[in-house]
């Protein structure tokens, strides 16, 4: 025999040897998955030897897909991911061998990765996709089998689209492995969103985990968990995961075949299956990538939950010191303070988890040893480096001062998603006067701290029952997220107080929920779908933790995890502000009602079951009554008088869109002369073509905008659609000519300087400011406002979006002759709309509302049209009574005067519940509901139904703001007196 013949036989047997022990060594279910890759198996059966030379075996490396063979080892999993932790995996199978490879002590570990996630758009057909009927028939009858508490109405959505997602899976894995990928979705999507299952297996000493998670972490997210395993020596035998696209957003669908390293077996209700609980859980907010991680989880140093809740000190810490002084506590200075000191992070975790764990609080006597430990460490602290050492006892002060007036936090809530400490607003107090001098001079009614995997934030409220909106600023860059770091806390506050001056006309203190949302890792243009997930993934989970504390039972939080030092009922009401999607407005109303908080769907305004601001017009129908009433105070009627006017804000934004809207139904004559939006810039000297324009309103962003409509010596400035050429960026500018229009392309600088300067130098008669970020007109530019002879490019300003010009600049204005209608007066009708839909959320049925809707929402844009032309009057009253007084001064004024009648009226009515529906109140709480409700018996006899604190809310509403408006002062002392002399002396 030749020696070739020699080689294919030792070949041969080597294979057969190969193929047998696999065979032996291997769960047929390795088998049966692997049916789609024979190619890949006899790659394997026949290079197996090589791994007693090599650490791994390619058995398949596609553009896809990678299949690897590898030497069992700790941490080779772990290696193998951190390789590719920047690619979405879609499928994930890992397998071990039950027995060492021939002639080596090391088992075979397989790893097969799929990176091939489905786009929502190819998975929303899920209706017309065909299942075969036999692996459909199949499957039913082993979920009916082995999960009989399956909910067998969702199969045929579920299967459809777990087949569009992974075709291959379906049909080469068995109906047990599909009804159990069946049952893990359906599981997450009905416990919002994590899901967490242990059972014995077939195999001794073997569990099997299910782990689910709607909306998972899209990177190093696999990678995350099998450290979590390996921390808590839990090996993984084999694992099945799939990352499926649902149309909305994706879900991890995974089961672990796991053993302890030390024997025995992980069992359902153990201490390490609590452990492990928690840690998994504690995924959806501990990053992978940050250094508390990094440094400390990861070398067992603290916790995933210990690391999650220092990174919450680090964000509190940082945004509560850095806007008023961001040089000295910059973030890299409060992460240093926290990182360089593990021990101190340590003693700060000590201490909160004394003051809130559920089974060792506040009232136990070591809570009080441990806040002395605390505190003497914080004030001992001392290196030697005396700047750093005051700086970061500064830093730990404030972490303290955070401790001890947190009054309740989901931190030991395990199903979470995100963090929430609801604090006591006196904490600001504590704080140094450098940190708050830069604060508007007003103590909150609370402060609410939120913190999450990809963002953070707070809501701020300055009365007990509040409502405001809720903002997410998406951080797309580093700087951006650094520079909205340092003052997201003081745009909160202010936002929050200007929401409530705003506020004065309704029942509703203000408030507002800011979030700053971390998408600077999402650079590239094919990410949009991703930065959509995570901030799903932000508010959803924020919006759990805020229920998480705030849903009461007798006034006192409902889950057993939340200790409760507050314990009072807080009805708090938010509504849609920048980048609140309609998907997220509905589940977030649908989550309150089962979450079972207080105020049901009337948490959130503009719902289905409400009233959508921008379809309807609600906040703009108030700025354009302003500007009315404004402009006739300047001598023009604008329904009937030519006049110009220019916005920023786009046709396709609620307000801008609806004023333009309102204007071209309403004012035939007037000349838009400036648009201005995030896609482009508009500005035409005889005002934009009405049809052309009308065309887009509130369908399209202004690039859409047809240049050939404008009138010569027009032009527009587009941001969308710029181009390179070698490193610089081009924009568009085009400008319409006698002869038609001409096009160029401009530089960035050229591009920005344009830009920027348009809202102040294009000449107007009126200014609406409906759009843009906040302090646009501040103290440092606000003379740009003015033309080349000194007087203003427009004579008056109404401010349709907030905070657009800072209070310093609306000061040097008005002294140049603007009369400026603020934010809180002439934009507050959004704010009402939404106070009338949580009343009808309250005192409707959800059929009741949408068969009354249109009848309901007349009713209420009657009341905004008073409501915002009582104001406007009143305040141009006042300014014609004593012309040295401010017109931003007067609406300050205003809403001072009726919140403080506000305040005295409803402590009244607290301390004397049962007066609220005597004859005379009742009346006066009538008097507030839209007509509908007001004059129909069937609607007004379910005022007893609203919450005790909504009527004493009402009727210090409704009476406060009446004795401002329509009262006379004289008129009411006389009264006052009369009473007074009748009790005392008849």
């Amino acid at each position: 025999m030749s020696s070739t013949d020699n080689v294919k036989k030792a070949t041969s047997a080597e294979l057969a040897a190969n193929r047998k022990w696999l065979k032996e060594s291997i769960s047929p279910y390795f088998f049966s998955a692997m049916r789609d890759e024979p190619e890949a198996l006899r790659v394997l059966e026949l290079g197996l030897g090589t791994l007693r030379h090599n650490r791994r075996l390619i058995l398949a490396d596609r553009d896809k897909s990678l299949i690897l063979a590898r030497v069992n080892a700790p941490g080779s999993l772990y290696d193998a991911l951190r390789h590719f932790q920047d690619r979405e995996i879609s499928y994930a199978m890992i397998t071990h061998s039950d027995a060492p490879m021939p002639g080596m002590q090391e088992a075979l570990e397989i790893q097969r990765f799929e990176f091939d996630r489905k786009r929502n758009e190819e998975v929303l057909a899920w209706k017309e996709t065909k299942v075969p009927a036999g692996i459909a028939r199949k499957v039913a009858a082993e979920l009916k089998r082995s999960y009989p508490e399956f909910d067998l109405k969702e199969f045929d959505r579920l299967l459809r689209i777990l087949w569009l997602n992974n075709e291959s899976y379906v049909r080469v894995s068995s109906p047990l492995r599909v009804a159990q990928v069946l049952q893990l979705h359906q599981k997450a999507s009905r416990s919002g969103g994590l899901y967490l299952y242990v059972e014995p297996s077939s195999i001794q000493e073997v569990s099997r985990v299910h782990f689910a998670v709607g909306n998972p972490p899209q990177k190093e997210f696999l990678l995350q968990l099998m450290e979590v395993f390996n921390r808590l020596d839990l090996a993984v035998n084999r694992a099945y995961c799939l990352t499926i696209t649902t149309g909305v957003h994706p879900y991890f669908l995974g089961t672990f075949l796991v053993n302890r390293r030390h024997g025995g077996v992980l069992e359902a209700g153990s201490e390490l299956f609590s452990r492990l609980q928690k840690e998994l859980y504690n995924t959806q907010i501990v990053s992978t990538r940050g250094y508390t991680y990094r440094e400390f989880v990861t070398t067992g140093v603290m916790s995933g939950e210990d690391a999650s809740l220092t990174n919450a000190f680090i964000a509190f810490c940082h945004t509560n010191l850095a806007h008023n002084q961001p040089d000295r506590f910059g973030l890299d200075d409060v992460q240093s303070a926290f990182h360089s000191h593990p021990e101190m992070s340590l003693q700060l975790v000590k201490l909160f988890r004394a003051r809130f764990d559920p089974a060792v609080t506040a009232s136990d006597p070591r809570y009080q040893s441990i806040l002395e430990e605390t505190v003497e460490a914080v004030e001992g602290y001392n290196t030697g480096h005396r700047y750093l050492d005051e700086m970061r006892r500064t830093i730990y002060r404030c972490c303290l001062i955070f401790i001890t007036h947190t009054l309740k936090t989901n931190f030991f809530v395990l199903e979470k998603q995100a963090l929430a400490f609801r604090l006591d607003p006196t904490y600001l107090a504590a704080l140094e006067t450098s940190s708050t001098s830069d604060l508007p001079p007003a103590q909150p009614f609370r402060v609410t701290f939120f913190f999450s995997r990809y963002g953070f934030g707070y809501h701020i409220g300055f009365s007990d029952i509040a409502r405001g909106g809720w903002r997410t600023v998406i951080a797309r860059n580093v700087d951006d997220y650094i520079t909205n770091s340092n003052t997201i806390f003081r745009e909160n506050f202010v936002l929050a107080h200007t929401q409530h001056l705003k506020n004065k006309d309704i029942y509703e203190g203000g408030s507002k929920l800011v979030l700053i949302l971390n998408a600077a890792d999402l650079q590239r243009g094919g990410e949009r779908e991703l930065e959509v997930c995570r901030l799903y993934k932000l508010q959803h989970g924020v919006v759990n933790a805020f229920l998480d504390v705030f849903v009461t039972s007798d006034g006192v939080a409902k889950n057993p995890a939340v200790v409760d030092y507050y314990r009072e009922d807080e009805p708090i009401e938010l509504g849609p502000d920048e980048n609140m999607h309609d998907s997220m407005i509905e589940n977030i109303a649908r989550i309150s009602k089962r979450r079972g908080y207080i105020l049901g769907i009337g948490i959130m305004s503009s719902k289905e079951v409400g009233i959508n601001h921008k379809e309807y017009g609600v906040t703009s129908t108030g700025v354009i009554k302003f500007a009315e009433i404004t402009m006739a105070e300047l001598g023009t009627d604008i329904y009937r008088d030519p006049f110009s006017v220019k916005l920023t804000g786009g046709p396709n934004g609620d307000v801008a869109g609806n004023a333009m809207r309102i204007l071209l139904n309403r004012a035939p004559k007037v000349a838009i002369r400036l648009i201005l939006d995030g896609t482009a810039a508009l500005c035409d000297p005889e005002g934009a073509d009405h049809e052309e324009l009308g065309r887009i309103v509130l369908k399209q962003d202004l690039d859409a905008f047809d240049p050939l409509k404008l009138h010569p010596g027009g032009f527009m400035l587009f941001r969308s659609g710029s181009r390179r050429e070698g490193l610089r960026e081009l924009f568009r500018k085009v400008t319409r000519t006698g002869d038609g229009v001409r096009e160029e392309w401009i530089s960035t600088d050229e591009f920005s300087k344009w830009y920027g300067s348009l809202p102040f130098t294009v000449k107007a008669d009126l200014f609406i400011p409906a759009g843009g970020r906040p302090e646009s007109i501040d103290k440092d530019n606000w003379q740009n406002y003015l033309l080349p002879g000194g007087a203003p490019s427009t004579a008056a300003i109404v401010e349709g979006a907030n905070s657009f010009i800072t209070p310093e600049a609306r000061v040097q204005l008005q002294k140049k002759g603007v009369i400026i209608m603020r934010d809180a007066s002439a934009n507050k009708c959004g704010v009402i709309s939404s106070s009338y839909e949580i009343i009808a959320n309250l005192l409707l049925s959800e059929s009741e509302f949408l068969a009354e809707k249109e009848r309901y929402v007349r009713d209420v844009l009657e009341i905004l049209e008073k409501r915002a032309g009582d104001e406007a009057r009143l305040i141009l009253k006042r300014r014609r009574e004593q012309p040295g007084l401010l017109c931003t001064e007067i609406s300050d004024a205003l809403s001072g005067e009726i919140n403080e009648e506000y305040a005295t009226i409803y402590r009244f009515f607290q301390n004397r519940p049962n007066l609220c529906l005597q004859p005379i109140y009742r009346k006066a709480i009538l008097a507030h509901l839209p007509r509908m409700l007001r004059e129909e018996p069937k609607y007004s006899k379910r005022l007893k139904n609203l919450p005790r604190k909504y009527l004493f809310a009402i009727l210090a509403a409704e009476i406060g703001s009446s004795l401002v408006y329509r009262g006379d002062k004289e008129a009411d002392l006389e009264a006052t007196l009369k009473g007074h002399l009748m009790r005392q002396f008849e």
